[in-house]
């Protein structure tokens, strides 16, 4: 999740949100791409839960990657609960449960991701290993009861905690236990945005195929290959899923607004107070009429704040996020930003794409979404299967990189961070089902070895 935004300029018109999602649009010579991803820390010995408090906890990981990289610390009264780095646009956050997130500067090419994951990655060990903390690349905690993950001292999570409960079944799992990598993605236009959200929201499942990784939960199969991807499906609907109206005609801006104007709020930030509105809407607040606030005018920070607690499948902000892969180990996390550059930055791949996705309909969509948890490649929509759907967005994919030509230093383009992706393909199995193909044979019915295995 992403730093609370600070823009305390009232806002007067409706017009003025959607001006700042318009503010997104940028020429093709200026996309960048975005990477995040989260990991779950545990301790070496024992693999337990890490708390955020003492001299091997979570805050003591942040002041060392405070010395170490020199980044601003993101305070929350007197505890350190991010960095940030002015120079590169990077930055370093705290998910519920302690789950460890990079949000990556925006970047111009993969290599780049993949570089600046790579130090990211080696700057934690350095500060993590000697505290005896490790990191995982999971869509979801293994073997830890939720009861036993700390909680992290940040007001806005206090929030949710109490809110969750009372709008689905799993909010709390979603925010303690899971992982997750994304890619952030710009537009050229209004409708340059429509295409790719339509596109990326209609095709997010086979992301979750080919990224599912949380088939344990209590060290145990859970019956799923991503139970991530599960816990989404009953979170909050009011605020996640498959947003069929965004396939309609006059999809645009103003549209993305008016459903953000209705999603139930979380808090609203004054200083350093979280003021709990939980379940009234944006659209009451803006019109004067929040009993918790009265009088008080939302600013841009507020409308900002409130578009990051919204979590469809794809999530409009002034760029595009793509959510729906579990969290990964490190040679796999380039290959999500990979995908999704070559299917939506190259107009070929992005055409071929649309020509796959267009003629699915809503309930077709949705019903694909509720299957890939479960099944993954096995799913099908229409008369094919899911499997046959990622081999041929992944060609798609090649084609878009290939054509794109940003090479390397070797002379390399970006397809070569696909091959985890093509090894996926090859197999014909979900990450998942391999895992669960090493819990039944090697692993000797145990989830421990993941802890190794799968070990940043």
């Amino acid at each position: 999740m992403a730093r609370d935004q600070i823009d305390m300029t009232p806002l007067q018109s409706r017009d003025e949100l959607v001006a700042w999602l318009a503010d997104g649009v940028k020429p093709p010579s200026e996309f960048r791409i975005g990477t995040e991803h989260e990991k779950t820390p545990f301790t070496l010995v024992g693999h337990n839960p890490v708390p955020y408090e003492g001299p091997r906890g979570i805050g003591a990981v942040l002041e060392g990657m405070k010395l170490l990289l020199g980044w601003e610390p993101i305070m929350e009264g007197d505890h350190i609960i991010g960095l940030y780095d002015v120079t590169g646009g990077g930055a370093i956050s705290l998910e519920p449960g302690g789950q460890f997130e990079l949000s990556g500067a925006p970047v111009e090419t993969v290599h780049q991701t993949q570089s600046e994951l790579m130090a990211h990655l080696a700057q934690v060990r350095e500060v993590a290993t000697p505290l005896g903390i490790g990191f995982l690349g999971l869509g979801l905690t293994p073997s830890w009861s939720r009861a036993q993950i700390p909680v992290m001292p940040k007001g806005r999570y206090k929030i949710m905690t109490d809110y969750m409960p009372k709008v689905g079944q799993y909010g709390l799992d979603m925010m303690y236990r899971t992982c997750t990598v994304q890619t952030n993605l710009d537009f050229s236009s209004e409708a340059d945005m429509v295409k790719k959200l339509r596109v990326s929201v209609a095709l997010q499942p086979v992301a979750t195929a080919l990224f599912a990784n949380s088939p344990f939960t209590e060290g145990k199969p859970n019956g799923f290959l991503s139970f991530r991807s599960e816990i989404w499906r009953d979170t909050d609907n009011a605020r996640s899923g498959m947003i069929p109206w965004a396939f309609e005609d006059g999809m645009g801006f103003e549209r993305w607004v008016d459903y953000a104007l209705d999603v139930p709020m979380y808090f609203v930030k004054r200083g350093d107070n979280y003021i709990d509105v939980s379940g009234s809407s944006f659209r009451d607040f803006f019109e004067g009429k929040n009993t918790k606030i009265p009088g008080e005018k939302p600013t841009l920070s507020d409308w900002a704040n409130h578009l990051s607690t919204i979590f469809p499948e794809v999530r409009l902000k002034r760029y595009l996020e793509m959510r729906g892969a579990d969290g990964v180990p490190s040679n796999r996390l380039p290959a999500l930003s990979a995908f999704w550059v070559g299917l939506l930055y190259d107009d070929a791949a992005l055409d071929a794409a649309w020509e796959i996705v267009k003629h699915w309909n809503a309930q077709e969509r949705q019903a694909l979404r509720d299957d890939v948890p479960k099944l993954g490649f096995k799913s099908r929509i229409k008369d094919r299967y899911l499997f046959e759907v990622a081999k041929e967005c992944l060609a798609l994919s090649h084609g878009g990189l290939a054509r794109r030509a940003r090479l390397d230093q070797s002379g390399r383009d970006e397809t070569r961070h696909l091959e985890p992706l093509d090894r996926i393909i090859d197999l014909g199995k979900t990450p998942a089902e391999e895992m669960l193909d090493k819990y039944n044979g090697a692993w000797n019915g145990s989830v421990t070895p993941a802890y190794k295995e799968y070990c940043f």
